[in-house]
């Protein structure tokens, strides 16, 4: 049995089909999973009760955490630290392998323009605070030899039916509607994005290779890296529409954080688009022998709604 715990979020529905090439047992746990394939065992569950988490996990070969909480600091550093106590306790208690889907935040800051599974842990946010905490749980358990697992590490991401993806919001969306793209702090700085669809299989490969544990895998991403205004170039010529841009400064998303609260989240995560951000993903390109999917192919994929 593989386990996904957070089945209904982008990744975790992705995942669920990429799994199949392994195994016809597939968990999906979530608040209201759906399934995904014909054989898929369906598990309701919420995920902040630690005893709830212990029955999702019995029984299971490898969980995947896949969790994405509400993008909020309270909301992460109260239920991240939980959940992952939790999910450490049953995999040990059950003897399952543990993959935990994570991102960058808590790389040091002069880790942004080439960031590698060795970059130094050094977060300059609270978010990032968090997510070094929740990882090191991981790593803690791992040297001391009680826990197989892995992380799989993921740059900000982008793909189809991805509603949450900034690339989506702030530049698919606002050409739909005939607005300007969006782009926060410096459209001149370059900046990677990981393909969701990527993102899956290879999240899948990781969790069913026996020498991909106990190590930090960054997942495969174009490492011919474009800038905001080139990204936003690509969407424009897919969409046929003009290529206009609105920069967003910092002091902006202050001020429309008073009547967007979900912008209250961005500034202290701005220093990722002020300078280059490239996430280098060779280590699993080499050892998978894996072709990212390029930022050209991606978009078109977004705009024309086929994988």
């Amino acid at each position: 049995m593989q386990t996904i715990l957070g089945a209904n979020g982008t990744i975790g529905s992705l995942l669920a089909k990429e799994l199949t090439v392994y195994t016809d047992k597939i968990r999906l746990v979530s608040r209201n999973p759906k399934k995904v394939n014909e054989t898929d065992e369906l598990f309701p569950a919420d995920l902040s009760n630690p005893s709830v988490v212990d029955q999702a996990v019995e029984g299971s070969d490898v969980v995947y955490l896949v969790v994405g909480f509400e993008y909020k600091l309270s909301v992460w550093e109260e239920k991240w630290p939980r959940l992952m106590k939790a999910t450490i306790a049953a995999c040990l208690k059950h003897n399952a392998r543990l993959v935990f889907f994570d991102n960058v935040y808590m790389y040091d800051i002069g880790s942004i323009p080439h960031m590698t599974e060795a970059s130094p842990y050094n977060p300059p946010s609270r978010k990032g605070a968090v997510r070094r905490q929740i990882a090191q749980m991981i790593m803690d358990e791992v040297k001391a030899g009680r826990l197989m697992a892995l992380i799989a590490r993921s740059a900000d991401f982008y793909g189809p039916d991805n509603k949450a993806s900034m690339l989506t919001l702030m530049v698919y969306d606002n050409f739909l509607k005939g607005k300007a793209a969006n782009w926060p702090v410096d459209k001149n700085k370059k900046h990677s994005f990981t393909y969701t669809p990527d993102a899956a299989k290879a999240t899948a490969i990781l969790g069913n290779t026996d020498d991909a544990y106990n190590a930090i895998w960054h997942l495969p991403t174009d490492r011919n890296i474009l800038t905001g205004d080139e990204i936003i170039g690509l969407f424009a010529k897919e969409m046929n529409v003009s290529k206009k841009v609105t920069v967003m400064p910092v002091w902006m998303m202050k001020l429309l954080g008073i009547f967007v609260p979900i912008l209250k989240e961005f500034p202290e995560m701005m220093y990722q688009y002020d300078r280059d951000y490239f996430f280098d993903s060779s280590k699993f390109e080499k050892r998978f022998s894996f072709t990212p999917t390029t930022y050209q192919e991606g978009v078109k994929v977004i705009v024309n709604g086929k994988l």
